[in-house]
């Protein structure tokens, strides 16, 4: 008998003494904002357990609960994260991670709630082509929206350029999509969109700008007090975001291909 040629080998599972996770959570892209956030939660300074090299921490914000998962570094671990998060029963996600500006007017300090992506990674490849050009969620995404404009944070929305060439970001490709309206360059967004509109499940990400590179030299604000005022503002609205649009799902099963 002919198999499918479309059929996965490996497949993201529960298993048998795994527990469940809640329905909401945040991906932590960085280890500095991983601590701040846990440290928002004091009663939780230990992961339940490890996923792929990041660490998982069960948080309760509101009376919810909320999976806490990071660090993570590029679009491979972090869609090995995300599709082993939906396994265990995740259905609302948003990812918060640092990002470079490629636009006059889009400065370190600011955020990034991205409206779509371009790929340049090869995670998206491998899943099927009606969901390369995926978004996030409008849902979440307009909680997001209001909860950072509550936040008193500069906020810009538009398309960011997802690249695994980190020392490859050259002045051609930073015109290029400057041409094309295209704000900031991260390493993990398009995936996420990718795997979340694939799997069927609400995931939005939000992006602080750590650093510029629009006027083709790069200019690092990982110091600069605005970066880190916004990285503390911001842990409170992404964590209440997310609470806001969890449902209740049934645990542990993958939510049905779209």
């Amino acid at each position: 008998m002919r198999a499918d040629e479309n059929l996965p080998l490996i497949e993201p599972r529960r298993g048998k003494r795994e527990e469940p996770l809640p329905g909401a959570a945040v991906l932590v892209f960085t280890s500095p904002d991983l601590d701040l956030l846990i440290h928002s939660f004091p009663e939780h300074s230990k992961p339940s357990r490890k996923i792929y090299l990041s660490d998982v921490f069960e948080v309760t914000c509101g009376g919810t609960s909320v999976a806490v998962a990071g660090p993570m570094l590029g679009a491979p671990q972090a869609v090995m994260v995300l599709e082993k998060l939906i396994a265990l029963g995740v259905r609302s996600v948003v990812a918060l991670g640092w990002c470079g500006s490629l636009r006059e007017g889009v400065c370190i300090g600011d955020v990034i709630l991205p409206s779509g992506a371009v790929s340049e990674e090869g995670t998206s490849g491998h899943y099927p082509p009606e969901s390369r050009d995926a978004g996030p969620s409008e849902r979440l995404c307009g909680v997001l929206r209001d909860a950072l404009c509550a936040r008193g944070l500069k906020l810009h929305e538009g398309r960011v350029w997802s690249t695994d060439g980190f020392f490859r970001e050259t002045a051609g490709k930073v015109l290029g999509h400057q041409r094309s309206g295209v704000l900031g360059v991260d390493m993990e967004t398009s995936a996420l969109f990718t795997v979340a509109d694939f799997r069927g499940i609400d995931l939005a990400s939000v992006l602080i700008v750590s650093d510029e590179l629009h006027t083709l030299k790069w200019k690092h604000g990982f110091r600069s007090a605005e970066f880190h005022r916004t990285r503390e503002r911001i842990i409170a609205p992404v964590v209440r975001s997310v609470c806001l649009v969890e449902e209740p799902g049934d645990p542990g099963g993958i939510p049905g291909v779209r």
